[in-house]
């Protein structure tokens, strides 16, 4: 081989070994899941906006849940690749029974439970029809409110908080039982229920809305009703919406809120997780004209220290790069994985 050739040779070796995938790398898969709410969700529809920005090398595809009851074992064994849940709920899976919330924590234990990304904020609302006499949560005692929610526990703690704001509990409202949001509402629109909950800009609100005529009604947004909220579920607050800025919100409404999270499971490959993460970050903008819930779904909001559930390792990898993960970041992750060890 003369000197020519033997040049090229070693140019053609470097770049089979710069071109070749890692040692131990794994393709893509052709398509991953997110599991969420059912349709007529405010989450069904947010996670419809996250596949559309994210589908490309893999197809996205929404999987729709009852409740979070009923996906997080799902999440938790991996058989489900991510999915759309609200921050309170992961946390009480993640923890088990050792975390109570009005007494009681009915999700399965999901120690496997890891975060991608922090959402919006979600925005749940005291809902009645719009004739009723009823102005506020002030209202409400010995009221047919619904309530139980055995697949859709997240229902459960949304009244709880929401009465909680007017210092009510269960035990002075008249309960109907129902076994999730959207039964909730069709038993208010049937005149089972007098109030019910849902989150603002629900599908299934708009529905009722064009059936019967529905309305939003106040929590208690004063200092001492945001302080017995976040005394009553951790992780809850109060926020005022006003008049006009939602489906159903006729005059300026009171409202609990709490965070959304984009979630995964501890086993998931960290250049699926980076692949999605990358493709929500890259496309944030994208998301806001797909629904108001989108709104505050911002690249600021996506790592912080106050979460309640830890990241996944490729996302924290991914924020490290971003300049967007802190010590405070770190102290909470360790924190957090304490918990299940």
């Amino acid at each position: 081989m003369n000197r020519l050739s033997k040049c090229f040779a070693l140019v053609c070796a470097c770049a089979a070994v710069a071109l070749a995938p890692a040692a131990g790398a794994q393709p893509l898969p052709k398509a991953v899941s997110i599991g969420t709410n059912s349709p007529g969700t405010v989450f069904y529809a947010l996670a419809g906006g996250l596949a559309k920005v994210t589908s490309g090398p893999m197809q996205v595809t929404i999987q729709p849940y009852t409740g979070t009851s009923t996906l997080m074992p799902l999440l938790n064994s991996g058989e489900l690749d991510f999915a759309l849940i609200n921050g309170v709920d992961m946390g009480m899976a993640y923890q088990g029974p050792k975390l109570k919330v009005g007494g009681k924590n009915d999700f399965p234990h999901s120690p496997n439970a890891r975060l991608v990304m922090r959402g919006a904020p979600l925005l749940i609302g005291l809902l009645v029809k719009k004739d009723s006499p009823l102005k506020s949560v002030h209202d409400l005692k010995g009221k047919r409110v619904t309530g139980e929610y055995p697949a859709h526990q997240a229902v459960w703690y949304n009244v709880f908080g929401l009465l909680a704001t007017g210092g009510l509990t269960w035990k002075d409202v008249t309960v109907v039982p129902v076994p999730a949001v959207n039964d909730g509402i069709d038993a208010l629109v049937q005149g089972r229920a007098e109030v019910t909950a849902g989150a603002l800009n629900m599908a299934k609100i708009r529905e009722a809305d064009a059936s019967v005529g529905v309305r939003h009604i106040s929590g208690d947004c004063s200092a001492a009703g945001d302080k017995r909220v976040r005394a009553a579920v951790p992780g809850y607050y109060t926020r005022v919406v006003k008049a006009g800025r939602a489906a159903a919100v006729t005059q300026d409404t009171c409202t609990v809120a709490y965070d959304i999270y984009f979630g995964t499971h501890r086993s998931a490959p960290e250049q699926v997780v980076t692949a999605m993460l990358r493709s929500v970050w890259d496309n944030v903008d994208k998301l806001k004209p797909l629904h108001p819930g989108f709104a505050e779904w911002t690249r600021e909001r996506a790592a912080a220290a106050d979460v309640t559930i830890p990241y996944h390792p490729a996302a924290i990898k991914f924020y490290q790069e971003k300049g967007a993960w802190t010590k405070e970041m770190d102290q909470a992750q360790q924190r957090l994985l304490a918990l299940n060890r």
